[in-house]
């Protein structure tokens, strides 16, 4: 924890606080009645998480369809929002969870929600109890929605971006979205439903008392 702590840049070290107050005062409650904490939560994930610890959305569905299996995918939204889809392969631990998880500190482990907040407050839970290998995936489930399950036909003409959008094509049909070509896209995409989740793909864990031995500590 020393050791993370004196890697972090005076700003980064400030924003790790307001994160680690606006975490606390998720899990705790307002015992003030009318007083509350506020936190620019967005802010937070943008100025902390660097680059370097973010996985892009069609960087991970490649790994999913070449079956990789060096990572653990959190889903940290609530079972109900799970149970109606979850990316293939995905694991729920909802965020108040996760401090008492059975991740180990020697996997790799790449947290989402809907957007980057959620997934950024996880980052932070983890990080602070020494976890090495957490990543978010970029722009959450929005992003896979917006990117691999539904992505545009793109606005230039080139080569380059028309052979990605033919790949992404191919993506889109694999997790059972649909790429869109015109320029109703939006109305669209709010008729298109998700694709049913495959019980075979997604991995229910409610955490339990028990923790695994953690190894590599």
């Amino acid at each position: 924890m020393k050791k993370f702590w004196s890697n972090l840049s005076l700003n980064k070290k400030l924003a790790l606080i307001a994160a680690i107050l606006g975490v606390i005062a998720i899990f705790a409650g307002n015992p003030y009645g009318g007083t509350t904490l506020k936190v620019n939560e967005k802010d937070i994930a943008l100025s902390t998480v660097g680059n370097s610890d973010k996985i892009a959305v069609t960087d991970l569905a490649d790994w999913i369809i070449k079956n990789k299996s060096d990572f653990e995918l959190i889903d940290l939204r609530s079972e109900d929002k799970f149970n109606e889809y979850t990316i293939p392969g995905a694991r729920n631990i909802p965020l108040k969870q996760i401090p008492s998880s059975d991740l180990l500190r020697n996997q790799k482990i790449i947290l989402f929600s809907d957007d980057n907040i959620a997934a950024a407050q996880g980052w932070f839970i983890l990080k602070s109890k020494n976890y090495k290998g957490v990543y978010i995936l970029d722009g959450g489930l929005e992003a896979w929605k917006d990117k691999v399950l539904f992505p545009k036909a793109p606005s230039s003409g080139s080569k380059e971006d028309l052979a990605q959008f033919e790949k992404m094509k191919e993506v889109a049909k694999y997790f059972g979205g649909e790429a869109q070509t015109d320029g109703t896209v939006s109305e669209i995409k709010q008729q298109i439903k998700l694709p049913t989740p495959d019980v075979n793909t997604q991995k229910t864990t409610a955490p339990t008392g028990k923790k695994k031995k953690r190894e590599g500590c």
